[in-house]
């Protein structure tokens, strides 16, 4: 016989430390705030300690409280994938995906159709995260994260490499018009335009076109390189920006790089999923769904979309 704790505290504990909320989870799970504290206090009587911490008004998970959570969260997930599998045949699937918020609209979103084409039987929820090194957690199917593709590194999961990176000067063609940029040095007379959520895109790129001089220049920082990429769109003045997660606006006249020759590698990107029951290879399945669209990325944008002729 096993000895398992109660499932419904452990899912109320799961789903209060991944939402940080004893209120978001009870939302979550349709009960009330009270029902959920009640169960975690279920739990930590059953494991014979606590597992949140109070700071100030909030209740925190300890660190071996949020280990023991992403361990709950992979068994939850597992037990869902199995029940699915097993237990109704021939009812939609839902597949949960994360990845960061600019790959997602620029990249995996305007993919999806091919995928869902190709699997109606399969409904794929995509999440956003504005950070690309933030924590894996319960709830989520496939996640796409920047990252190496190291086994050791995520000894959980199944990694597999998705995406190369590089980094180019990226404007819009109507401020080309104006004020074309046909060598680096030109970029030292436009406005420079930067992300908090890509630090070091300026330097490393000017490092690379021999101008470390100007690395000291001013530069207008956006929270988030999506709003960063809509201000180059609207021709506010020039950034850095990704390939192949630009290729669609460059495709479409949106952007372009006016030195395409000029590109800096970056840390690509990986695709992950849990180590659990995948008896319809449902999540591997996708995951080589991804594979072959990244591969297919490659050359995708027509030279004639790059630079504009003098």
């Amino acid at each position: 016989m096993r000895r398992l704790p109660p499932l419904n505290a452990l899912r109320a504990f799961e789903a209060a430390v991944r939402t940080g909320s004893h209120a978001d989870a009870a939302l979550q799970l349709g009960v009330t705030p009270g029902a959920v504290g009640q169960q975690i206090a279920t739990l930590e009587h059953w494991l014979g300690h606590a597992l949140f911490t109070k700071e100030g008004r909030r209740m925190v998970a300890t660190p071996m409280a949020r280990v023991f959570a992403a361990e709950v969260g992979l068994s939850l997930d597992r037990l869902a994938l199995a029940a699915d599998a097993y237990g109704r045949p021939g009812v939609r699937r839902i597949l949960r995906v994360s990845a960061p918020t600019t790959l997602a609209m620029r990249w995996l979103i305007p993919r999806l159709p091919r995928y869902h084409a190709a699997h109606p039987d399969v409904e794929v929820v995509v999440t956003t995260v504005s950070s690309l090194v933030e924590d894996l957690r319960g709830g989520v199917d496939v996640a796409i994260r920047r990252g190496v593709a190291r086994q050791d590194l995520w000894p959980q999961h199944h990694v597999v490499p998705l995406l190369d990176d590089v980094d180019t000067v990226i404007m819009s063609p109507d401020l080309f018009s104006r004020r074309p940029i046909r060598v680096p040095a030109d970029v030292d007379g436009h406005a420079w335009l930067a992300s908090e959520t890509r630090i070091g895109d300026w330097d490393n790129w000017l490092a690379a076109a021999g101008l470390q001089h100007l690395a000291g220049r001013p530069r207008q920082t956006f929270d988030h390189f999506f709003v960063t990429r809509q201000a180059v769109a609207d021709g506010l003045g020039i950034g850095i920006g990704p390939l192949p997660l630009l290729e669609i606006d460059i495709a479409r006249g949106n952007l372009m790089m006016p030195l395409p020759e000029l590109r800096v590698p970056r840390t690509g990107y990986i695709a992950l999923h849990p180590r659990q029951a995948d008896p319809a290879r449902l999540l591997s399945g996708f995951v080589d769904w991804l594979a072959g669209e990244a591969s297919r990325a490659g050359g995708a944008v027509p030279a004639s979309a790059m630079q504009h002729k003098p």
